[in-house]
């Protein structure tokens, strides 16, 4: 079996389910937390908090707003970059077709590749954001740099093998799969879950906010 046939069978497949299984698992385990009831007199009712924990994190608080908005800017280039590449490219569509029986349009390819150089160099940029400062550096643990390791590596090798820069394409092709398959394995147990948590999570606090009369 060359490396190619392993990328595409027994590797990508071991990944999805290890993929789904953890996720599951996380998620499940979330709903079966133990909550503390709260038995105070609710200020305001607690559902409308739950939209308004959306909208509020969408952008810096405003005293905050010139330390942050870098990040934040840099942020939502690299998701919107990030769900462009692997969504509205079209071997990736046809990929997913084959997987689901669904498709779409695709971007032109100058498009997506444009949207993929942005993205890496948005990711490049967090990184390097991430370590210059002092405070962001001394928090940062062997998860955010893992993260970002397996979030670059699919990007780079897919443009790699796009460009056929550096190897064969087929070497090129199975080098980019394999990394998508370590970014589905190390997915459920890294902080790539945000995927999954962050909008339970805002609505948590916006609920808890609205419900003490305070601003989100």
């Amino acid at each position: 079996m060359d490396l190619l046939t392993f990328a595409r069978g027994p590797a990508l497949q071991a990944a999805f389910t290890i993929f789904l299984i953890g996720t599951f698992w996380r998620l499940l385990g979330v709903l079966l937390l133990r909550r503390k009831l709260d038995h105070s007199e609710p200020r305001q009712p607690a559902l409308a908090g739950a939209f308004k924990g959306q909208i509020a994190h969408l952008w810096p608080y405003q005293p905050f707003a010139s330390r942050v908005m870098a990040s934040y800017l840099l942020g939502y280039a690299f998701h919107i970059g990030l769900v462009v590449v692997i969504f509205f490219y079209l071997p990736h569509i046809l990929f997913i077709q084959d997987l689901f029986g669904v498709s779409w349009p695709a971007l032109p390819h100058a498009v997506v590749n444009a949207v993929g150089g942005i993205t890496l160099m948005a990711l490049v940029a967090l990184l390097v954001k991430r370590l210059m400062n002092p405070v962001t550096r001394l928090i940062s643990n062997f998860d955010d740099y893992f993260t970002w390791f397996v979030t670059v590596t699919p990007l780079v090798t897919g443009m790699l093998a796009v460009a056929q820069v550096g190897a064969r394409y087929e070497t090129l092709l199975a080098l980019h799969l394999l990394s998508v398959a370590l970014l589905l394995i190390w997915f459920p147990f890294g902080k790539l879950m945000h995927a999954f948590f962050f909008v339970a999570a805002r609505a948590t606090t916006g609920m808890i906010f609205e419900r003490r009369g305070t601003h989100s």
